[in-house]
């Protein structure tokens, strides 16, 4: 372990742990990553697509907003937004949210088991600002209503089951979810200058009909301990969430939320941080800042969604910046692992792994044209390292 990480882990009052069998999992992202040469190298010329990729890296365009997906009499949904892959027999389903108000809602395109497509279609409709949302270990993908009191809708990827809205997750201005499988939560960020880091406790795991809402309560400061407390009323009215519980943390601008291992990363757009919380030891602090690079050019600003590998490594997309998904690797380096040129009027959206790891995929919400309608959905292949 570095001894940075052992620092901090002093600092937040925790400890390094074995988990998974692996030290470096224990520790990883314990400390502000600063920029470094990344796992995969440095970033060739724009391709046919305009993405600038390491060596090995292919891409190809999947959907386009407003015109069929290839393959499919399936017409593609305007801006769009958070994603998730899922396992369908030998292929996979991406499914992506449409950050649009009025019509939102989700759309879906599936692949053969070598990467053709076979379908795409609706499997949310009439929702508001689809934004962020997150996957469940029970194969349903949760899409979240990035407006005042807006709300949360579990729905089917494969679409044969009607979408359902999930009330007792909380009104308020939704963002992102990660499931917890370990402590059987599920998490959720709030896109708001003010916003609260939650969690909510089904009353029964794989159920979302009912349960508590809680919000993270801790200090003003960027590392310490934190607890949970419960919110006296869910529905956000008339007390907005976020102001019903005295001592809760604020967070200016919460997006992008990824679990593994025991620990829980969202980001916040407002001050370009990306969060890591250790769940067993029921601390925080801060896994980048771009703030706080302490030689060279911040390499990630415009923080906003964030997944990640079998690896360990986070991957986090810009919205802005210089249209980048940067790495953040276990051992603290943060560096562009791909570049989206002449679209500067767009933002990186619904970064998601395919099954086997070997694809990315995401989209440039509002393409070369700055416009929602002008949305483009990618794929990136080669070796990722697992």
């Amino acid at each position: 372990m570095e001894r940075r990480s052992l620092l901090r882990a002093a600092v937040l009052g925790g400890s390094a742990a074995v988990f998974g069998g692996t030290l470096w999992r224990g520790a990883a992202h314990a400390a502000p990553a600063q920029p470094g040469t990344g796992p995969y190298g440095p970033l060739g010329s724009p391709d046919a697509n305009g993405i600038r990729l390491p060596a090995g890296f292919t891409s190809r365009v999947i959907a386009r907003s407003g015109q069929t997906v290839p393959g499919t009499s399936y017409t593609w949904h305007n801006a769009p937004d958070g994603g998730a892959c899922y396992a369908d027999g030998t292929g996979w389903i991406y499914v992506s949210n449409s950050e649009i108000n009025p019509g939102g809602g989700v759309s879906a395109v599936r692949f053969s088991s070598t990467g053709a497509i076979t379908s795409a279609y609706r499997i949310l409709s009439n929702t508001r600002t689809n934004c962020a949302g997150g996957k469940t270990p029970w194969n349903t993908w949760l899409s979240c209503e990035e407006v005042s009191l807006g709300y949360v809708y579990e729905t089917d990827p494969w679409g044969t089951r009607a979408a359902v809205r999930r009330d007792a997750m909380g009104r308020f201005k939704h963002e992102a979810a990660a499931a917890d499988p370990v402590r059987r939560v599920v998490y959720l960020t709030e896109d708001e200058t003010n916003g609260r880091f939650y969690r909510f406790v089904p009353t029964t795991w794989g159920d979302l009909s009912s349960g508590t809402l809680q919000v993270m309560v801790a200090g003003s400061a960027t590392s310490g301990s934190f607890t949970w407390a419960n919110v006296p009323d869910p529905d956000g009215s008339p007390t907005a969430t976020r102001g019903q519980v005295s001592g809760s943390k604020s967070f200016n601008g919460g997006e992008g939320c990824h679990y593994a291992d025991d620990k829980v990363w969202f980001t916040t757009k407002g001050d370009n941080r990306v969060w890591q919380l250790d769940l067993t030891s029921n601390t925080y602090g801060l896994a980048y800042d771009d703030s706080l690079v302490t030689s060279g050019t911040a390499p990630l600003t415009g923080v906003d969604n964030i997944t990640g590998s079998s690896s360990g490594d986070l991957f986090v997309a810009e919205d802005g910046g210089t249209m980048d998904i940067c790495v953040i690797t276990p051992d603290d380096v943060v560096a562009p692992f791909l570049r989206i040129d002449g679209q500067s009027g767009s933002e990186i959206t619904g970064p998601a792994f395919s099954p086997d790891g070997r694809r990315l995929y995401f989209s440039s919400q509002r393409g070369t044209t700055g416009s929602s309608s002008g949305g483009i959905t990618y794929e990136v292949t080669g070796p990722f390292r697992a």
